[in-house]
């Protein structure tokens, strides 16, 4: 396992619902933050291909409008599906790097027509490793994507450490975090679409709390990306012409920033990784370990997804 190496989060916006053009927009950021020396590589919550912020899909409680189901299937032609060709391109995105790049992305169940927020990991050779759905979207995202059982709650032990992450506001969870610790990460990543002050502050306390490197990672965005005719443009009119300020941030597992917040720009963020520092914070806490109370405490997951029965 390498102890020390170079992780990168990318600060940046997709072309809002133009699945091939992000896609390139992609691989040219791959290859900046290869050029950085970057093993792992971040990109926020819903890259892929777009952080719907403002827009309604003209839902109220009671109604829904036809605007707002063109836009919905104009989002979901934007999306990906595991293993289909945006997810292969991706993946070979990552062979070229020669690093780890984990992405958030809209996903696509071609099967049952949901979407989800999720994040797929990709490894050094190209391999699609595994991905991890939002377990519970917040308010309005309710209506766009789909809630994921607990078999997504996924860690990956890998050539420079154990990583694995959630997304946005599950970082506000606690059970999802413990849920992350009891595997033993030592790299946590929380792409989000939250761009307030505070969010810094969460990062902070997740990396005290799991005693491991924490690496946030945001878009920044302006009214002037989205495509002016997408339907339910409108509902833009009274959003800010800077939709999203980023703030991006990496924090080592006491607590201290690496790499200052990003805001208001589009940019990488990179810092070092040493994962000896993972184990010299275990000294005098440890929230899976010596550190927890499990004669008190009987914290279990439901990890299994549900079981299909099929009627023959």
């Amino acid at each position: 396992m390498s102890a020390k190496y170079i992780a990168a989060v990318v600060q940046a916006a997709p072309i809002l619902f133009d699945l091939e053009a992000t896609l390139d927009k992609t691989a040219d950021l791959v290859s900046q933050a290869k050029a950085k020396g970057a093993q792992l590589i971040l990109f926020p919550e819903a890259f892929i291909s777009a952080y719907p912020r403002g827009l309604s899909f003209g839902t109220v409680v009671g109604s829904r409008d036809p605007a707002g189901r063109l836009l919905w299937q104009r989002y979901w032609e934007s999306s990906i599906a595991e293993g289909d060709a945006a997810c292969l391109r991706l993946g070979q995105m990552a062979k070229d790097a020669g690093a780890f790049l984990v992405i958030g992305v809209n996903e696509k169940d071609t099967v049952s027509g949901t979407l989800y927020c999720s994040m797929f990991y990709f490894g050094p050779n190209g391999d699609f490793l595994g991905k991890h759905r939002k377990i519970k979207p917040t308010a309005q995202e309710r209506v766009i994507w789909g809630e994921d059982n607990g078999s997504t709650l996924s860690s990956f032990d890998t050539s420079i450490g154990k990583m694995g992450g959630l997304i946005c506001w599950e970082n506000y969870m606690p059970m999802a975090r413990m849920a992350m610790y009891q595997q033993g990460i030592q790299v946590y990543l929380a792409p989000t679409a939250d761009n307030r002050d505070g969010w810094q502050q969460t990062m902070q306390h997740i990396a005290l709390e799991g005693r491991c490197f924490v690496l946030g990672c945001n878009q920044y965005v302006t009214k002037s990306m989205y495509p002016t005719d997408l339907p339910g443009f409108q509902a833009l009119e009274n959003q800010p012409e800077v939709m999203a300020t980023g703030g991006s941030i990496i924090v080592d597992p006491l607590g201290k920033v690496l790499a200052e917040p990003l805001w208001g720009e589009e940019g990488i963020l990179t810092a070092e990784i040493d994962l000896d520092q993972v184990i010299q914070s275990k000294l005098d806490f440890d929230p899976i370990g010596h550190y927890n109370r499990s004669d008190i405490f009987d914290f279990k997951v439901n990890n299994q997804p549900p079981i299909k029965v099929i009627d023959q």
